[in-house]
């Protein structure tokens, strides 16, 4: 039985392929969805992918993983800088946990060098456009070892 994985977005990721693509690119986030699913199963894993423009939201889906994942790929989105809440969510989560982000937030305003999930994080995938998803998975099934 395949190993799940939740791959949670945080706020504006919905609007992946349209919001700024000069930093962002193109890909659509469902683009990036399917081709989670697809290399995940050739890792023999599973992917719960979810969006959320809600910071309840994102700290009730990391509660659910407890219960219904194995690993957590989140990429927070705005939260990354600020949300505390999610931080103690992803304390209370006992699997891994990979920080995604799209561009390299180390190349962009100050604000944005400050993390509160990788505080918790195993790793941190930033600048490497939407395949640092696949990175994430990639690095994930080596520390649930399924690759």
């Amino acid at each position: 039985m395949a190993r799940t994985v939740f791959i949670l977005n945080g706020p504006n990721l919905n609007l992946l392929g349209l919001r700024e693509p000069e930093i962002y690119g193109r890909e659509t986030l469902a683009d990036v969805e399917a081709a989670c699913a697809r290399l995940a199963g050739e890792l023999g894993l599973a992917t719960d992918f979810r969006q959320s423009n809600h910071e309840g939201v994102l700290v009730d889906w990391i509660h659910e993983a407890r219960q219904a994942a194995a690993g957590i790929v989140i990429n927070p989105g705005a939260y990354t800088h600020t949300s505390v809440a999610i931080l103690d969510a992803l304390n209370a989560f006992a699997g891994p946990v990979i920080e995604v982000h799209v561009s390299n937030v180390h190349r962009r305003e100050a604000f944005r060098h400050r993390s509160y999930v990788s505080l918790r994080a195993e790793a941190v995938i930033a600048g490497c456009g939407t395949e640092g998803y696949l990175l994430a998975l990639r690095r994930m099934a080596t520390l649930l070892g399924a690759a």
